[in-house]
């Protein structure tokens, strides 16, 4: 199965603040907030959400096609990512733009204030599917992560009018879209991705309710944090699926990226939703537990005791000879 993604490719600068954001707002101010918080680190790494979810697929050995736009900065992180086994032919280089960038402060209740630079990644509107689909040969389910909003939009478009299925992941630019512009991008989706403050925001902001929504996707995947994931499927009982137990956190950025690649790794091995999204909340907790959210590491030995830790030997057993293949 080749899946393309496309979405944000970005550097993550990631800081992190020795308190509690909490413990400086003050209710009374919030109309005028004006605070600077002094981090004790920081940290740079390779990031972008499509570029996140191409790498964990990538080291599942799923060969997958990033799509996007990235600055005139953008050679040694192709490099890196050729390296993790993604394919970059289809990512624009801007001539006169940076890459885009992500800044992040966590605090110790892993609370996170983030700023995001678009830069380059205003030209990925520019790209166009039909003749990236043609030079890939086809393509089986095209991802569509957090982008450039005209550049979501126009890959959904394309994605209709070329007949490839696709899957909507618009996560942190929901706060950019209107409610007519979220419609379109999640309308015949075969998979729709969110977390739960999405989930009700996207509602908010369309106006549908749940079993609207679930008339016009094919499956909507809410990851819940600690709590884990729930699969819904109309006609179908919700399915819900613990968390993967993370050792010490890290830095929670990325986690939710992790969990797009292994859910889509089992839907491209043709894996029920509950195997799928359990080696999605597994690799969840692999990049929980590193700082930088391509900076993990990925054994099947590894990954399967993580799986059998959290969802018992017959489950790690039903998944072994695909992972232990696949890495």
């Amino acid at each position: 199965m080749r899946i393309a993604v496309t979405g944000s490719i970005a550097t993550d600068h990631l800081m992190t603040f020795p308190g509690r954001f909490a413990d400086q707002l003050l209710p009374d101010q919030l109309d005028h907030l004006s605070l600077s918080f002094l981090a004790d680190e920081l940290q740079v790494h390779h990031g972008g959400a499509a570029a996140n979810i191409a790498v964990g697929l990538g080291r599942l050995g799923l060969d997958p096609l990033l799509v996007g736009a990235a600055g005139v900065d953008f050679a040694e992180y192709r490099s890196w990512l050729d390296a993790q086994g993604v394919d970059t032919t289809a990512v624009r280089e801007s001539a006169t733009r940076y890459t885009a960038r992500f800044v992040c402060t966590t605090d110790t209740d892993q609370n996170q204030l983030a700023t995001f630079y678009a830069g380059a990644m205003a030209e990925a509107r520019e790209i166009d599917l039909a003749p990236v689909a043609a030079r890939a040969g086809g393509l089986d389910l095209v991802l569509v992560a957090p982008d450039d909003p005209a550049a979501m939009i126009r890959h959904t478009a394309g994605c209709r009018a070329l007949g490839i299925p696709f899957a909507a992941d618009p996560s942190q630019q929901l706060a950019r879209l209107d409610g007519e512009q979220i419609r379109s991008l999640i309308d015949g989706a075969t998979l729709l991705f969110t977390n739960e403050y999405e989930a009700a925001l996207l509602q908010h902001r369309t106006g549908l309710g749940r079993a609207e929504i679930l008339d016009l996707v094919g499956g909507w995947i809410t990851t819940l944090g600690a709590n884990g994931v729930t699969v819904a499927r109309e006609g179908r009982p919700d399915l819900t699926v613990p968390a993967a137990p993370a050792g010490t956190v890290a830095d929670p950025t990325g986690a939710g990226d992790a969990f797009r690649s292994g859910f889509l790794a089992g839907l491209a091995w043709q894996w029920p939703d509950e195997a799928a999204a359990r080696l999605g909340c597994a690799l969840a907790a692999t990049v929980l537990e590193s700082a930088g959210s391509q900076t993990y590491e990925l054994s099947a030995g590894r990954l399967i005791a993580r799986i059998e830790r959290a969802y018992g030997p017959p489950a790690a057993d039903a998944l072994r000879g695909r992972l232990q293949h696949a890495l």
